[in-house]
């Protein structure tokens, strides 16, 4: 698969950031910055809930060994890395009672320190009540002294919700971290569902942007409130597996019963998702910086590739700051399909555009239904706020929009025009 820097023939680093996060237990004024920012960088962290029946749950995580220190011995034989997973679990976001930890501590061995592998492990996740919590899952690379973290929403027990159901890969019966693929056939394993027959809706991709910060009257994505375009029955086996076609585009909604809330949701995306591979994937976010006629342009250029390395370098007003602008834009699109994607792709979100826009806040706070961002100090007048809250009917709990605020277009267009001009506040 082609990166960034094959794309444009410049040569741009990866993102090296550093960070760690902190395993004291949750409070009402935790900053959680740095779940979408440094540390999160450093080493990746993946994780899901799958519950394999009314009383037995397991988290599944996943690490790249590339994002790991690797140390011999001095004898000759192996490096090692040496992990340790652990989750905590609490009540809700802003609970100090710690309900439930546990953790283990993994030594994988590589005759290579560069070997590039994912490892993915798992854990029993012991549910003694029946209700929903959070569960905090972190991985800390012991070698290094670094550590990351996902906070995960564990859903009710007693109904077939979405963490009964787990896109597994064919070859090697292991989960898959994300519900979006690009097309093929997803194999997905439910063992409560077993010899059941499922009523599957499709409903058509999302292809609009979100509106600037300041606008009052957001545009309406007409797919959000389009019917289903398909609807189908796919039926699980002795097993618990059935297979899902996604050669669409579009959210494929199950529904495990007659109610017409779904379960469950696979997401079929046409673009390179969640990394920018193709001279698309690096030209549709530009739109948030370039005016009507600029990005016209571009596409009608006759070569993409030239028109958007041709407009960083006369925007920066260099080819060597145009690299820098280049490597932290498209860096921020792609952390933000790893943070923020739900009904569509993460850079799509308002969470992702401000996110590329105006970089890692301050300080984030977050509860059950909605995430405020400030940049700057608190309670300082020059400092920005964002808030952030669960859209109404939303499937996917990650799926998030902006409070939009008229005040907020002077900042808006201020920082437009610095990416414009090659200036970046943030890294």
């Amino acid at each position: 698969m082609r990166t960034l820097k094959n794309i444009l023939g410049l040569c741009i680093p990866a993102l090296i950031m550093s960070g760690c996060s902190s395993s004291a237990p949750l409070s009402k004024r935790d900053n959680f910055s740095y779940l979408y920012g440094k540390g999160s960088a450093q080493m990746p962290l993946q994780a899901r809930v799958h519950h394999i029946g009314d009383d037995r749950s397991r988290v599944y995580y996943k690490l790249n060994t590339s994002d790991l220190l690797y140390k011999s011995d001095g004898t000759g034989g192996p490096f090692h890395a040496v992990v340790r997973i652990s989750y905590e679990s609490y009540d809700a976001f802003g609970s100090k009672l710690l309900l439930d930890s546990a953790s283990t501590v993994i030594d994988d061995a590589s005759e290579s320190p560069n070997e590039e592998r994912e490892l993915i492990g798992s854990m029993d996740l012991r549910r003694n009540e029946r209700r929903s919590f959070v569960l905090k899952v972190m991985a800390r690379d012991l070698n290094r002294d670094v550590e990351t973290t996902v906070f995960l929403r564990v859903d009710r027990d007693g109904q077939t919700t979405s963490q009964y159901f787990m896109p597994v890969d064919t070859s090697h019966g292991l989960p898959y971290f994300a519900d979006h693929f690009k097309g093929g056939v997803v194999r997905v394993i439910c063992e409560t569902c077993t010899g059941r027959d499922l009523r599957i809706n499709r409903y058509p991709a999302r292809t609009t942007l979100p509106a600037p910060v300041f606008t009052t009257s957001a545009p309406q994505d007409p797919a959000l409130n389009a019917p289903a375009d398909t609807t189908f029955t796919a039926h699980v086996d002795d097993n618990g597996y059935f297979t899902l076609d996604l050669s669409v585009p579009g959210a494929y909604r199950i529904h495990a019963d007659t109610s017409s809330t779904p379960s469950y949701a696979l997401y079929s995306v046409s673009e390179a998702y969640p990394i920018i591979a193709s001279e698309e994937d690096l030209l549709k976010p530009l739109r948030y910086i370039t005016s009507n006629q600029e990005y016209d342009r571009i596409v009608k250029s006759g070569n993409i590739r030239q028109a958007i390395e041709r407009f960083w370098i006369d925007a920066a007003g260099d080819r060597e700051r145009g690299r820098e602008a280049i490597r932290i834009y498209y860096g921020r699109v792609e952390n933000a399909n790893r943070h923020f994607t739900a009904e569509t792709e993460g850079w799509r979100t308002d969470r992702g555009l401000v996110h590329i826009i105006f970089g890692v806040p301050t300080s984030i706070y977050k509860n059950d239904l909605s995430e405020t961002w400030i940049y700057g100090e608190e309670n300082n007048l020059m400092s920005l706020a964002f808030t952030f809250k669960r859209r109404n009917g939303a499937f996917n709990e990650n799926d998030l929009v902006l409070e939009r605020d008229p005040l907020l277009k002077g900042a808006w267009y201020r920082n437009v025009e610095s990416w414009r001009n090659g200036r970046v506040y943030q890294n």
